[in-house]
């Protein structure tokens, strides 16, 4: 079983700049896909971005295309999401998730295996 552990939402104003982590521990398959999904108040959760075991495939929705970054580092066990240019239209939970894959990356929720428990972020206007 693998646990995610989310760090480092907040409250920030428009314009501004948050990092989040989210550190996997457990599980038994040596590589994982990695991805960030959001669910605004009173929204279902959409795909914010993914990445490959390997890091070197990424993929972005387009509303955040340009303004965040995932990242990994597989020795420390944890993916990133930096976001640049916040909008209030921002504001969600954010929620890491994981699935065992070596060369795939998915951008679908359903593909999935494991959530964390999620982080908020809020972008004041």
């Amino acid at each position: 079983q693998v646990r995610l552990v989310e760090s480092g939402g907040g409250l920030v104003q428009a314009g501004g700049s948050l990092s989040l982590s989210c550190v996997a521990s457990g599980g038994t398959h040596s590589s994982y896909a990695m991805a960030w999904f959001r669910q605004p108040p009173g929204q279902d959760r959409e795909f914010v971005a993914a990445i490959s075991w390997s890091g070197g495939n990424t993929y972005y929705s387009d509303s955040v295309k340009g303004r965040f970054t995932i990242s990994r580092d597989n020795a420390k066990n944890t993916v990133y999401l930096q976001m640049n240019s916040l909008k209030p239209e921002d504001t969600a939970g954010y929620f890491c998730a994981a699935v065992p894959s070596t060369w795939i990356t998915y951008i679908r929720e359903g593909d999935y295996t494991y959530w964390g428990k999620g982080s908020q972020v809020t972008v004041s206007s």
